[in-house]
């Protein structure tokens, strides 16, 4: 700008004459005077590219956060009834739509200041050709280089975005399996069996076990005595069942009755009845545990006996006094043929004395 100012003005540095200074001066004048209303217009383009870059990604982000919000007032109204409490998870819902609504102000963002500064440079008549070839080009270098992260960031997105697991549900990851206590970008972490926190990539993660979508099975085998009566068998189970299905809170975790299946093994020894039973997500243990603890009181009452495990031992018996003394002898009397066949011949006497 200067430079053009001074070619405007015809100013030469190696001449040290001022006396041509008012016209000069008037050039310079007569230059900005020309000027001016291209400087002003191209001021104006930027500020207008500023204000609406600045009120469009203001709406955009105001948008985003009122639909976040939208879907978790949609949660808070279904909890606390039936539907609330068996399919809906409040605290993983909570969590899904605030990462997703993260992910979505970052990218409106990025995309409406990036296209803003684009925007302004090309104002300025600024070649972009270079600078977007120089940003591919950076952009594939970066890529390869941090390809683990860039893995690691979209494959958490997609597993926000399909919902294959939230906060509380119980999974099975491959390299870990355990209860998620926090669903992150890059990172998930589980709560093992014994209590340890395993931090698991999302970009490590090739299939993924939930425990606690849909439903789950439980499953209790029953083995009696092979002289037992099946139909009072089965009668007892099926009642141990229906009184389980009434009782609370065993009512609302079974998603349907108890079934008997049948026999699910016969032989010599033993033979095995099988119950099933669909039940909330996750409450599978708890319903069976609690199946075994009736079935066996149910036995006791109705004289059914469980068998099942080892063999029971058989007692020792009374050792029998007589099994030390030891049985007489033929030999002990001398004139027991046996003793008289083995006594020594003896020979006659000599007569030719």
């Amino acid at each position: 700008m200067f430079s053009s100012v001074l070619a405007a003005t015809g100013t030469d540095d190696r001449s040290g004459s001022f006396g041509n200074t008012p016209d000069r001066v008037n050039e310079a004048a007569g230059w900005f005077q020309d000027n001016w209303s291209q400087w002003l217009a191209v001021s104006l383009r930027i500020l207008l590219i500023v204000i609406v870059a600045a009120v469009l990604r203001g709406v955009v982000r105001r948008a985003i956060t009122r639909l976040i919000d939208r879907m978790n007032r949609t949660v808070q109204a279904v909890d606390g009834t039936a539907l609330g409490g068996l399919l809906v998870n409040v605290e993983r819902r909570r969590q899904r739509s605030q990462a997703i609504g993260s992910v979505l102000r970052s990218v409106a963002s990025f995309l409406i200041l990036g296209t803003a500064a684009l925007m302004i440079m090309s104002t300025f008549e600024i070649n972009l050709a270079p600078l977007l070839a120089s940003a591919g080009v950076a952009g594939v270098a970066i890529g390869f280089g941090a390809r683990n992260l860039v893995t690691d960031f979209l494959s958490g997105v997609f597993m926000i975005l399909e919902d294959q697991y939230g906060v509380g549900d119980s999974i099975d990851a491959g390299v870990a399996s355990g209860e998620v206590i926090e669903v992150g970008l890059r990172v998930t972490k589980l709560r093992g069996d014994n209590g340890e926190i395993w931090y698991v990539r999302n970009g490590e993660v090739k299939r993924i076990g939930n425990l606690s979508q849909g439903w789950a099975t439980a499953g209790v085998d029953v083995t009696v005595r092979p002289d037992e009566d099946l139909d009072r068998v089965k009668a007892t189970l099926t009642e141990v069942g229906e009184q389980l299905a009434k009782d609370e809170p065993w009512n609302e975790r079974l998603w349907g009755p108890v079934e008997v299946l049948g026999l699910d093994s016969v032989l010599l020894d033993q033979m095995t009845v099988r119950l099933s039973a669909k039940t909330m997500p996750g409450k599978s243990l708890g319903v069976e545990r609690e199946l075994r603890w009736r079935v066996k009181q149910a036995f006791d009452r109705a004289g059914i006996r469980l068998v099942g495990g080892l063999p029971a031992q058989a007692e020792p018996e009374a050792d029998d006094p007589s099994a030390g003394v030891a049985a007489p002898s033929a030999y002990a009397s001398a004139t027991s043929p046996q003793s008289v066949a083995a006594s020594p011949i003896v020979p006659p006497p000599n007569l030719s004395k």
